[in-house]
């Protein structure tokens, strides 16, 4: 198991690296960068500002790998960088907004978890019946409609009818006002966790299904177990196994879907400080927090990984 721990934990710094060379190269591929902004925003009032003088001002002038390799250095100190405008730091901006962006993403995960699992469960044990049929008709509306759609007619819905529930224009941190945070986060969490929820669902009834269809289940059926012991300690434990790599795949989604609810409900997360940067051409900011995310998914998948070993015992010896 440890040697399997061990494989699995040597491909994080190998995958975040080069997901830094692609994020890095592809964005020197863009048109323009933040020296033609400066240039367009001064209006020409200056003739000694070029583009050329402010590129060199801000290192653009070297080239792409020379670039790449000092930013690199710069992260293996835990420094990463400031913005070529205002010269903020971006690894105080990326800690500032990581831990909303993580709270939001965590939030959705425990709420998806919490519908799907238990319903899908039910669903397969009360197979054909009303409860079945309401469930899966559920699942199929959370896969079909989009966070983002789901998020505009929250806004349009509850505006109209309960404004009372809308959140603070605001944001307030969880530390400082927990009461007034949870107003905040509730409803954009429970909208990311739709879609993944719907989804483990229907995976969590098939898989049931299946497995209680199994010789051993039957025979724990015909020693007189109790449908609780059965289906908690028989059948789930082998059905959960491909329900984890979706849950694994789930987190992915939810971390990237957290952005756009970032944006529609205002929330100073990774979401917002990404868009922004791109907009303005802050390269640095683009790369810090694309690595900061490819490490997030690369460490959910690694605990993925770690939870199949906890699962089927098979996999701590391969």
């Amino acid at each position: 198991m440890r040697a399997y721990i061990l494989q699995r934990a040597l491909l994080i710094p190998l995958t975040v690296l080069g997901v830094s060379f692609l994020v890095s190269s592809v964005f020197e591929l863009l048109p323009g960068n933040v020296a033609d902004i400066i240039l367009a925003e001064s209006g020409g009032f200056n003739p000694d500002l070029t583009k050329a003088s402010i590129e060199a001002d801000l290192g653009l002038d070297k080239s792409f790998v020379v670039r790449w390799f000092n930013w690199l250095g710069n992260v293996a100190q835990g420094d990463f960088g400031e913005y070529l405008r205002g010269g903020r730091s971006v690894g105080g901006e990326l800690e500032h907004r990581l831990p909303i962006t993580l709270q939001l993403a965590g939030m959705a995960l425990i709420i998806s978890l919490v519908i799907a699992i238990p319903i899908g469960v039910l669903s397969a044990v009360r197979q054909d019946s009303l409860v079945d049929y309401v469930a899966r008709s559920i699942a199929i509306f959370m896969l079909a409609a989009p966070s983002f759609w789901l998020g505009v007619m929250f806004f349009v819905l509850v505006g109209n009818n309960a404004s009372w529930l809308l959140p603070p224009v605001v944001y307030n941190d969880v530390w400082e006002d927990p009461l007034l945070n949870m107003k905040q986060m509730w409803a954009p969490a429970v909208i990311l966790a739709f879609a993944g929820a719907g989804s483990v669902m229907r995976l969590t009834r098939s898989q049931m299904l299946e497995v209680l269809r199994q010789d051993y289940v039957r025979t724990a059926w015909s020693k007189g177990l109790t449908e609780r012991v059965v289906i908690v300690r028989h059948a789930m434990r082998n059905a959960f196994i491909p329900v984890l790599s979706l849950i694994g795949v789930q987190i992915n989604i939810l971390i990237s879907g957290a952005i756009v609810l970032e944006l529609i409900f205002g929330l100073p997360g990774l979401g917002t400080m990404l868009l922004t940067a791109l907009s303005t051409r802050e390269y640095l900011a683009v790369q810090g927090v694309l690595v900061v995310v490819a490490t997030m998914i690369v460490l959910s998948n690694f605990l993925v990984d770690i939870g199949y070993t906890l699962l089927d015992p098979r996999i701590r010896f391969s």
